[in-house]
Formats: C-alpha cells, structure tokens, sequence
C-alpha cells in the first residue's frame, strides 16, 4: 500500500516532468522569437510567476526525498537523491546564471540556444526519477 509520503512524492515528481517538458517543448525554444524588447519585458514576468511554481515544487521534492534516505538507506532512495541534488546544482549553477544574463540584457541568440541544449540534462533526470518513482511505488 501507498504512503502518503510516497504519494506526496510520486505527485512532486509528476509535476515536476509535466513543467519541465513544457519549458523544454514550449518555453525555453519560444524565446528565441521575441524581440530583445519583448523578450526582456516576459522574461521578468515569466521568472517570477515560474518561480511561484517551481520553487515550493523542488523543495518539497528535496525535502521529502531527504526524510525517505534518512528512514532508509536504500539504493532506491540515495538514487533518487543523488538525482535531486544533480537537479538543483544544475538549476543553479547552470540556469540561473543563463536566465540573469536574459534579465541583465548580456544575451546572445547563444544564450537562448544554450537554455534549450542545456536544459535536455534536466529534462531527461527528472523523466528519470519520476519512472524511478513509480517504479518504487507499484
């Protein structure tokens, strides 16, 4: 039978690859159709209402996969950390720095290709740890 730390989990980790396959899809190949001007007056608004989002949704993932390696030391469990760690040291040392350079006007037509190239990496290890999650739950 299901937690509901397990289901808490499974929920994270399915949000989490629904938005990130939209930003890969949809978000991250549209900026490149903007003019500078358009692009920085929505970049501003997109970062903050995607951070309303995305935020509570991988602190909840960290927080939740850090209480299950600390019941339990399972592979299944320091997997999906070490996968959730790989995530955030990508957001941030990666696509943060990309994103201040849209919000700073220093970007090329490189910078945008890099969002989409770049972001591959993250979209593939959360596809991951979601199958990985429903893998442990059924």
């Amino acid at each position: 039978m299901m937690t509901n730390l397990e289901l808490a989990r499974l929920l994270l980790d399915f949000g989490l690859v629904v938005l990130i396959w939209m930003v890969q899809l949809l978000i991250y190949p549209s900026f490149k159709y903007y003019s500078t001007t358009s692009l920085l007056k929505w970049h501003s608004r997109y970062t903050f209402n995607m951070a309303l989002i995305v935020i509570p949704f991988m602190f909840g993932q960290l927080i939740i996969y850090t209480v299950q390696v600390f019941q339990e030391q399972s592979f299944f469990y320091v997997f999906g950390m070490i996968v959730v760690i790989l995530l955030w040291l990508s957001t941030f040392l990666q696509f943060v720095p990309l994103h201040q350079a849209i919000t700073n006007n220093k970007f090329s037509s490189n910078t945008l290709s890099q969002l989409v190239v770049r972001n591959w990496i993250r979209t593939a290890l959360w596809s991951v740890l979601f199958i990985w999650s429903l893998v442990d739950v059924f």
